[in-house]
């Protein structure tokens, strides 16, 4: 079937029937950039998992394999990579650390970032500076040049620069990261993209921007809808990385192809095994695999996703608009089209825990980072869930404001 805007906008939205263990219908999950519901075929994908161990015992992994190539082609044509190899882990640190044991630190002990990075890079990157790692963190605003202050960063002790494509905390796009590889490669330093905010919510394909060198890291437990353990790593074409921390799957190339003791030096596997790990639970791939093929059936495509997100973001912030509250209390960025930003309204305020927790309180999941409250809309939900979504937050604001206009505790 092939859904349009307005069909998903209307109540009841035809794509919710496919939702029915999250219950999408019956509550409102505005957290749809950090989590969104999984289709109810991946429960039967959970199963199948469990049944193709039991049937076939230690040979699953052939199984299992089918499964884990199918979420490499699901990322690839998200992607638009035709090229590129990708690795896949549990979580992006995982993917994160062998990519970063695999820089020349020693000869170029310098990495650059922003201040706008999620925790798996932020963390990563302050721990290696305790250690004598030296990490230029370059302010995320002004968005609009963040990439070109990126590239003017740039010398010949830089390893890499780690950016996001959408930043988590206010969902601003970051434009330019083509222009910045090319800076990277002129002066023979690596680019990682953090797509997770982007896949799934912006189209992002690497030849339209040019990155086809780039690497790119990301993960199916946002819009993509794949739940926990499908995180990915995309190397460039000929990558020849050698990453310190892998695990034995690396070298199933060559494995078996000589005797190990004959070795001189680790040997690496082809393409994505170059990062590669060890033994896992192949329970996500088959989950991953099958919600991959749910939305090539209902014809998902980041294209049309994207509509579908533009229009709810539109909704949420002509609503919120609607209420005029006052913008010492909360606010959001007028000054930014909303066609700059990712797939959820970031609203600036003090409060920001406080709303979260008194939104939960009335039937409404949401979240927050610091003084913004996120909500998060997902192609499963109707105008009218997004509706009540608001008018919750406008009883939240004057539980807030108390009866005399003054800011109180929230109730």
């Amino acid at each position: 079937m092939t859904f349009t805007v307005d069909a998903l906008s209307q109540s009841p939205n035809p794509l919710a029937a496919h939702y029915r263990h999250f219950r999408v219908a019956e509550r409102l999950l505005l957290t749809g950039h950090s989590h969104q519901a999984w289709p109810d075929c991946g429960l039967s994908a959970h199963e199948q998992a469990w049944l193709d161990a039991a049937e076939h015992v230690d040979d699953k992994w052939s199984f299992a394999f089918a499964k884990a190539d199918r979420v490499r082609q699901g990322y690839a044509r998200l992607l638009g990579d035709q090229d590129g190899s990708i690795a896949l882990g549990a979580n992006t640190h995982e993917l994160l650390v062998r990519w970063l044991s695999a820089l020349p630190l020693r000869r170029r002990p310098r990495l650059v970032t922003t201040d706008g990075e999620f925790h798996t890079i932020r963390r990563q990157l302050d721990r290696l500076a305790e250690e004598g790692v030296e990490v230029m963190i370059v302010p995320s605003v002004p968005v609009d040049d963040l990439a070109e202050r990126l590239a003017l960063t740039l010398d010949d002790r830089t390893a890499a620069v780690l950016v996001s494509a959408v930043l988590y905390r206010d969902a601003r796009i970051v434009d330019g990261l083509g222009p910045l590889l090319f800076a990277c490669q002129r002066v023979g330093a690596e680019l990682l993209i953090d797509a997770y905010h982007a896949l799934g919510a912006v189209p992002f394909l690497l030849a339209a921007q040019e990155l086809e060198r780039a690497f790119v890291v990301g993960g199916g437990y946002k819009y993509c809808q794949l739940g926990e353990g499908n995180a990915f790593l995309r190397s460039p074409p000929d990558c020849t990385l050698r990453p310190v921390i892998t695990g034995w799957f690396a070298e199933f190339d060559a494995i078996s192809a000589s005797d190990s003791t004959q070795r001189t030096g680790v040997p690496y596997g082809r393409g994505g095994l170059r990062f590669a790990g060890a033994t896992y639970d192949p329970t996500s791939h088959y989950r991953g695999a099958t919600v991959f093929d749910f939305f090539e059936a209902q014809h998902l495509t980041p294209e049309f996703l994207r509509r579908v997100s533009q229009h709810q973001i539109q909704r949420l912030a002509d609503r919120f608009d609607h209420l005029d509250a006052d913008p010492n209390i909360i606010t959001r960025d007028r000054r930014t089209p909303l066609s700059r930003f990712g797939g959820f309204l970031a609203l600036e305020t003090p409060f920001a825990a406080a709303l979260t927790d008194a939104l939960r309180c009335r039937g409404v999941m949401s979240d927050h980072r610091l003084n913004r409250l996120r909500l998060g809309p997902a192609p499963y939900l109707t105008d009218d869930q997004l509706d009540r979504g608001i008018d919750a937050l406008a009883d939240a604001l004057g539980a807030l404001s108390g009866p005399n206009g003054r800011t109180s505790p929230l109730s």
